[in-house]
């Protein structure tokens, strides 16, 4: 049985600004003599059936222009209708309304809401784009209407801004469209987010509350991520969105300055490397690509586009860890720094197939805490890397990975680092560290919002999540490449460190299917063993 060809009436319950228009046909009364045609509400334009032609319309500066005017209009209509008769800005015009003549004009023709006249409004002025495009406030604003009732198991939770899953609405050009008010002198940095199923509720929560940015789009084929796992109880109002296919569109809005990828390490770098292409900042929370060489024509590609790439080493900018890189680093509180031991276990336990997508214990975990290890003694690549690991879950045995490893590590200085990792956590995440130094010892304890030291206790007092501990980490991770697409400092995690960090971890996960040490001084660089 051949696959249904969708109606105009399906497009119309797709896209909520669409509808259907009846019109009879020259003979023939009734709906037999009837013509449908597929018209946007706003513009009162007749649409070509296709997707593409329709995404195209919906993001163009002409059609968002005039819904905004629209909307605007509603909040001044009033005072419009009873205005002076004789004022220039009153004209009576005979129907239909030659609409994309009007549009072609610097000012276009709205209908009032009594639809018997029509009143001039002047289009804005443009803009000058820069990287991060500033946008005129608004002195009132309205929200937009409510979603499309075509998805009505969404309706009861998400925001009544909020575009419905599978809703390609509108882009509108940078020039002509406000962005919400900001706290950040003004203006807002427009963002789309390709990806949810990796991405960290922390760096949600981060996105959703930061007042510098608007983001624009989601960029998610399986849509069910997007209500159930991401965003749950509402996405942002204003955002629209759209499957990878559409990336274009995302991707050639002016507005949008920076993408953020949460895609997989496989899919990642071709986004990426689309991104900054066409002009747009990186966020990447997680790894541009498992290989090395590919992760670096990344960062070079950034350096050719002259945009910022970022990666998601989150643990550099958790308070705790940046008031012990100042101790140790800068006021060398701790004198010469023998060893370093951390300890991090996970809470709730990540899902097999997250850790499949994501690399693995050591491209998922342990780069972040070899990362700080690095960053605290100022070295970048051990002499010798020694990992032994085991999978205690049965499923994790099947993807031929561990769900607990240890890694050795010791550096030219002399410094031994340890470190204790593990996928799963029963009651509460684990994330301590200690530095150990000839003139005393600096550690860092579980963050308890309770303040309360827990000791034989069978039940968790206050059960904490990695987002709840981190929270604050990737809050200001955010704001830095929020800082970065403004141009007011470059990315803080560098080429160099990124790729050094990726050698290393390489290096502990060959060693742990190997059995043997790893000795990094005799290699330049290390050999990726495939993950199945």
């Amino acid at each position: 049985m051949g696959r249904r060809r969708k109606t105009l009436h399906d497009y119309a319950a797709e896209f909520s600004e669409l509808s259907v228009r009846r019109e009879p046909a020259g003979s023939g009364p009734g709906p037999a003599g009837a013509v449908e045609t597929l018209l946007c509400t706003p513009c009162q334009l007749p649409l070509r059936v296709r997707r593409d032609r329709i995404l195209e319309h919906l993001s163009s500066g002409r059609h968002c222009r005039n819904r905004r005017l629209l909307r605007q209009l509603g909040l001044r209509a009033p005072g419009l209708r009873s205005a002076d008769p004789d004022s220039s800005l009153n004209l009576s015009l005979p129907l239909p309304l030659d609409v994309p003549s009007l549009l072609s004009h610097p000012s276009f023709l709205i209908t009032t809401e009594s639809g018997t006249g029509y009143s001039m409004v002047p289009s804005p002025p443009s803009c000058h784009k820069l990287l991060v495009p500033h946008h005129p406030i608004p002195a009132t604003h309205r929200d937009d209407p409510a979603p499309s009732t075509s998805h009505p198991s969404l309706l009861a939770t998400f925001h009544s801004r909020t575009a419905p899953l599978g809703q390609s609405g509108p882009a509108p050009d940078a020039s002509n469209s406000p962005t919400p008010p900001s706290s950040h002198g003004g203006s807002g940095v427009g963002l789309a987010l390709f990806g949810t199923g990796l991405v960290s509720t922390a760096l949600l929560q981060s996105l959703l509350e930061e007042a510098g940015c608007c983001l624009l789009y989601v960029l998610e084929d399986q849509l069910e991520e997007v209500e159930q796992r991401a965003f749950g109880a509402q996405v942002p109002g204003g955002a629209t969105v759209l499957r990878q296919q559409d990336a274009s569109v995302a991707l050639s809005d002016p507005r949008v300055s920076g993408a953020i990828i949460c895609s997989p390490p496989d899919k990642a770098p071709e986004m990426v490397r689309d991104a900054l292409r066409a002009g747009k900042g990186v966020f990447c929370e997680g790894l541009p690509s498992l290989d090395r060489q590919t992760a670096e024509a990344c960062f070079d590609e950034a350096d050719r586009c002259g945009r910022p790439l970022v990666c998601g080493f989150y643990k550099r900018f958790d308070p705790a860890l940046q008031f012990l890189y100042k101790k140790v680093r800068d006021s060398q509180a701790l004198g010469r720094i023998q060893r370093i031991w951390t300890r991090s276990s996970l809470y709730p336990a990540a899902s097999l197939s997250l850790l499949k997508a994501s690399g693995g214990i050591f491209y998922n975990a342990a780069v972040h805490d070899i990362d700080i290890i690095s960053w605290l003694l100022g070295e970048s690549v051990p002499d010798i890397v020694f990992s032994l690991g085991h999978a205690f879950c049965a499923d994790m045995g099947c993807l031929r990975d561990v769900d607990t490893v240890a890694i050795s590590m010791k550096f030219p200085s002399g410094a031994i680092a340890t470190l204790d990792i593990s996928q799963h956590c029963t009651r509460s995440c684990d994330q301590r560290l200690e530095v150990h130094g000839s003139q005393g010892t600096l550690r860092v304890d579980n963050q308890n919002p309770l303040g309360i030291t827990e000791h034989g206790t069978s039940v968790s007092i206050c059960p904490q999540t990695q987002a709840e501990r981190y929270r604050d980490a990737y809050r200001e991770l955010f704001r830095h490449f929020l800082r970065t697409l403004k141009g007011q400092e470059p990315p803080v995690v560098t080429k160099e460190q990124f790729l050094w960090t990726m050698q290393v971890a390489e290096a502990a996960e060959q060693s742990w299917r190997d059995g043997s040490a790893v000795d990094l001084r005799s290699s330049a660089t290390g050999v990726k063993a495939e993950l199945l």
